[in-house]
């Protein structure tokens, strides 16, 4: 497990709100709804999720973080946020910078809705095969393309295949930039995979992990199919939702 150094996050553990009991009233007690909030504080950096990194601060046992990669895409990143909305449940999309410049009015979309918005590369490369000038420049566009949207940097960082590089670990350390990684996958960028399989997948995987960050794909139609599905099945199992958020 690496060590996080000089981190201080000053993690604020937020339980139900008021807001936040509202909302899942107004879903109705079935809901998978958000049971409380993981604030971070911005600009303190810091690497998550047990595949690479160390635990998320403050996450326990029985409960997940909702996270989803590649979008925001047209059709099917909506179909992913109607079904958030439909259970009052909070995620984190790790978008694209080519996404963002394409499709900024889903990305404003999912922020406006509640859900945290990070970073996941400009074009999604294999970024180990490319010189650090241009590791360096993909990460500066892709801030840019964030920047441009929501007028501040983005506080958090999910490499594409979770294949970390030397040179990005430094530069969004330097920045302060949280590094997201996982606890858990269910493969979900098959496009020849339906429901049933995913369902399983899921289930399987928060048996074996006991919860944790969870990654999907937005950006895939087969999870875009899904996700109302596997909602349930977060619910069905007892597990809890909790969103991440940054303070500032």
């Amino acid at each position: 497990m690496r060590v996080i150094r000089g981190l201080m996050l000053a993690v604020v553990l937020v339980g139900m709100g008021a807001g936040t009991a509202v909302a899942a009233a107004a879903c109705g007690p079935d809901a998978l709804g958000t049971s409380r909030t993981i604030t971070l504080k911005r600009g303190a950096g810091g690497a998550f999720g047990t595949v690479q990194h160390a635990a998320l601060l403050g996450l326990e046992k029985g409960e997940v973080v909702l996270t989803f990669d590649d979008g925001p895409v047209p059709v099917l990143t909506p179909q992913v946020l109607d079904a958030l909305k439909a259970e009052c449940a909070k995620a984190t999309f790790f978008m694209t910078g080519g996404n963002l410049d394409a499709h900024g009015d889903l990305a404003r979309r999912a922020v406006a809705e509640g859900h945290s918005a990070g970073i996941h590369s400009y074009s999604h490369p294999h970024l180990g095969t490319l010189s650090e000038a241009a590791q360096l420049d993909d990460l500066a566009r892709t801030q840019a393309a964030y920047k441009r949207l929501f007028g501040v940097t983005a506080a958090s960082y999910r490499f594409p295949f979770l294949e970390e590089t030397p040179v990005l670990m430094k530069a969004l350390a330097r920045d302060g930039v949280a590094v997201f990684s996982i606890d858990l996958a269910i493969t979900d960028w098959q496009p020849a995979d339906t429901t049933p399989m995913l369902a399983e997948r899921l289930s399987k995987a928060l048996d074996e992990k006991g919860g944790g960050i969870i990654l999907m794909h937005d950006a895939n139609k087969p999870t875009a199919d899904a996700i109302a599905t596997l909602l349930r099945v977060i619910k069905q199992k007892g597990y809890r939702l909790v969103h991440v958020v940054w303070e500032g």
